[in-house]
């Protein structure tokens, strides 16, 4: 009996509070006041309802006076809105709008920082086109250079090394491509790609490795021999060298002249 009224009561419920959302939709609108809408817009944001946020601060982009103290929050908070919902082109022009119209306001930072994030997202693995993953490096080195002392300034390095290690990736998985095929002449370019643009990123030390290797397939004693050298500078101990090297020669020592 009492499964049976549960069943009868729930749907009930559910209608009166689909009835309740329909009566107090958010209708940017219909705010007394400019104030108003963004209270509420910021407040539709801290529930994650992204999209009453996004229309809320949309309005308040096109409506408010260009000098308006509100409006670099406004467009802050729009990128946050886009975010929300993973729109990250649209969230990077938001968010964009503050530095380039607001360059004093305190929210530059964080808004150059969060367009650099933005376009970060957009370059989901480092097989996929790299232009996001190189417009978020250069955004958020930018970012660094403008705000050395900003809190920020961590996440922005960490990010930035994420993204280089993902572009020495794409250069290194390209030059494996043709490395298996047989054909070194390519693949030692793409190689020598990663050690001269990419140096400081794991994939350096794997690329130097390759480009010996691809050299003993050509019968390049020369460049195999100034390649291990420069393995046994970087990388001193190192098993991977080793292993592909040889140990290192023994360190020449220059006799002092007896007086």
């Amino acid at each position: 009996m009492l499964v049976n009224a549960l069943r009868r009561t729930l749907p009930v419920l559910a209608l009166a509070g689909l009835a309740a959302c329909h009566r107090h939709p958010f209708i940017p609108s219909s705010f007394a006041s400019k104030a108003e809408l963004f209270q509420a817009s910021l407040q539709q944001l801290k529930q994650h309802h992204w999209g009453n946020a996004q229309n809320g601060f949309e309005k308040l982009t096109t409506d408010l006076p260009a000098r308006d103290p509100m409006l670099p929050s406004a467009f802050y908070y729009l990128g946050e809105a886009h975010a929300g919902q993973r729109e990250y082109i649209l969230a990077a022009q938001a968010y964009s709008r503050v530095p380039e119209s607001f360059p004093e306001d305190s929210l530059a930072g964080p808004a150059t920082f969060q367009t650099g994030m933005s376009y970060s997202s957009l370059w989901r693995k480092p097989s996929l086109d790299p232009d996001y993953g190189e417009t978020a490096i250069s955004t958020l080195q930018s970012f660094i250079a403008a705000y050395p002392d900003s809190p920020l300034k961590p996440r922005a390095q960490q990010e930035i090394d994420k993204l280089t290690e993902w572009l020495a990736i794409k250069n290194f998985d390209t030059g494996m491509f043709y490395f298996r095929r047989k054909a070194y002449d390519p693949a030692i370019i793409y190689f020598n790609d990663v050690v001269r643009l990419y140096p400081t990123t794991r994939h350096a030390k794997l690329a130097l490795i390759q480009l010996v290797k691809s050299y003993r397939q050509i019968k390049y004693p020369e460049e195999i021999a100034e390649t291990c050298a420069t393995l046994y500078q970087k990388y001193p101990g190192d098993n991977e060298v080793k292993s592909t090297c040889g140990p290192p020669p023994p360190a020449t020592t220059t006799a002092t002249p007896k007086p």
